[in-house]
């Protein structure tokens, strides 16, 4: 079984995926849905699920994205041919009038261009205000006002076995018209915790299971109740073959909009810091055994740490929820702001007891940050920055922001550590600035890095 995103997928390859279905009927397809209603139609046929599509359709759009193209291989270029230009598609939906569109980030990641459909047909250019991978959620803005809009609902109160309506522009490209798409299900179950495999990258915990049909394209797109009010956001399925089989998930709506009310304020998303590790175990046998989480790292002086945590202690609960596997960890965090807390149960040994962990800032976000090379922020490295990033090196200065044409020229990238300049040890982002700002036009040095634990170096050109 393999976990899928279902959106921003490759036209050729959706392509392939429609046709091996057996082939499409284009008159079923397109046939206007608004042309039945304009006829006389029994009241009895208009069900909640009709009257929840109709509610949120008008704010469901689709998106177009151009990807880079890819460099010539050897066979392009032996042939004088030029590799296609990646695709992908996916679906949103518009959370404020004033051209706010919320969608999933693998969606638009990488994107050079991206074009958003609305149910009119109409295309508008659009622009990514922010993206958090760790949640999946991205904020496309659009220059339109007086737009329709969701309804946001909740998902807190879901019951298992209630309607679950999703809507969606899977293979968008080969319909003709730009209405979405609905398929109808229940709520399977709530609170499922994935596993990230593939090509999932973000922590998908406390997500909606339903059996309503996801497919590739419908990704970013609403799930609905049966009074039409958005409670998730489609964002993956279990498949073997690309296709649903009944099992899709949902980002809760709470999380959605809490990241994108995040984004639209600040163009990121703060994270919130608890200042330990725990062991990654690889079975859950093993966190059976240990009844919790055992403890692997406390960083100095962070909130752990100030809260009397120790490592070798083990987690059982945090904030009343039961600590079975670290996704139950990453669920209660991932929903925290910063200045949350949390209380956690904790065994020492044969003791019992309860601490409170107030949240801080990851100590990243909160470091001074200095900019060489024209592009790249640095941190110092210090006993808090080590714990957050897995840091080996003692000292130096750590990449935390670098913008991609700069990273594409250096081969330096987020989250290297640069210790040393020509065989010369570099400490901090200052010493770092220093020694780069003695380096003459034109002049060729070697930028010394621990990346990924592992030592190495870059030999650069200082630009003239």
């Amino acid at each position: 079984m393999v976990i899928r995103r279902t959106g921003a997928l490759m036209l050729v390859l959706a392509v392939a995926a429609c046709r091996g279905q057996g082939g499409i009927n284009a008159q079923q397809v397109i046939a206007p849905p608004h042309a039945v209603a304009s006829r006389g139609v029994d009241v009895q046929r208009r069900t909640a699920i009709v009257d929840a599509s109709a509610k949120v359709a008008p704010a469901v759009v689709s998106i177009h994205v151009i990807l880079p193209a890819p460099r010539p291989s050897a066979y392009d270029m032996f042939f004088g041919q030029t590799p296609q230009t990646p695709q992908g598609f996916g679906t949103g939906f518009i959370l404020r009038s004033d051209g706010i569109v919320v969608t999933n980030q693998h969606v638009v990641a990488n994107a050079e261009q991206i074009t958003v459909t609305l149910t009119d047909g109409t295309d508008v250019p659009g622009r990514v205000l922010g993206e958090d991978p760790v949640t999946d959620i991205a904020v496309i803005k659009i220059d339109r006002r007086g737009l329709p809009v969701v309804t946001v609902g909740k998902s807190s109160d879901l019951m298992i076995g209630e309607w679950a309506i999703a809507l969606g522009n899977p293979y968008t490209y080969m319909l003709g018209n730009a209405e979405p798409t609905v398929t109808a299900g229940v709520i399977s179950a709530t609170g499922r915790n994935i596993l990230s495999g593939g090509n999932l990258q973000g922590i998908y915990v406390d997500m909606i299971q339903t059996d309503a049909a996801i497919n590739p394209g419908n990704s970013g797109g609403p799930l609905v109740n049966a009074l039409g009010e958005v409670i998730g956001i489609n964002s993956s399925i279990f498949s073997n073959t690309g296709e649903s089989v009944g099992l899709g998930f949902a980002i809760p709506i709470e999380r959605a909009v809490r990241v994108a009310n995040e984004i639209i304020a600040n163009s990121s998303v703060r994270r919130a810091w608890t200042g330990l590790d725990i062991v990654q175990a690889t079975d859950l046998t093993d966190w059976k055994r240990t009844g919790g989480l055992p403890v692997r790292s406390v960083a100095p002086d962070g909130p752990a740490a100030r809260a009397g945590i120790k490592p070798g202690d083990v987690l059982l609960k945090a904030n009343g929820r039961q600590l079975r596997t670290f996704l139950d960890w990453e669920a209660v965090k991932l929903d925290l702001k910063v200045g949350d807390p949390i209380v956690v149960t904790v065994k020492s040994g044969a003791t019992i007891s309860e601490h409170r962990i107030v949240t801080g800032d990851l100590p990243t976000m909160a470091a001074n940050r200095v900019r060489v090379l024209q592009g790249h922020d640095l941190v110092n490295v210090t006993p808090a920055v080590r714990a957050e990033r897995g840091v080996v090196s003692q000292a130096g200065a750590l990449v935390v922001g670098i913008q991609p044409d700069i990273a594409s020229q250096t081969g330096i990238q987020a989250g290297d550590v640069i210790i040393g300049i020509n065989q010369q040890p570099l400490r901090t982002a200052e010493e770092v600035s220093r020694a780069l700002g003695a380096v003459r036009p034109g002049q060729m040095f070697i930028l010394q890095l621990e990346r990924g634990g592992q030592r190495g170096g870059i030999q650069l050109r200082m630009p003239q």
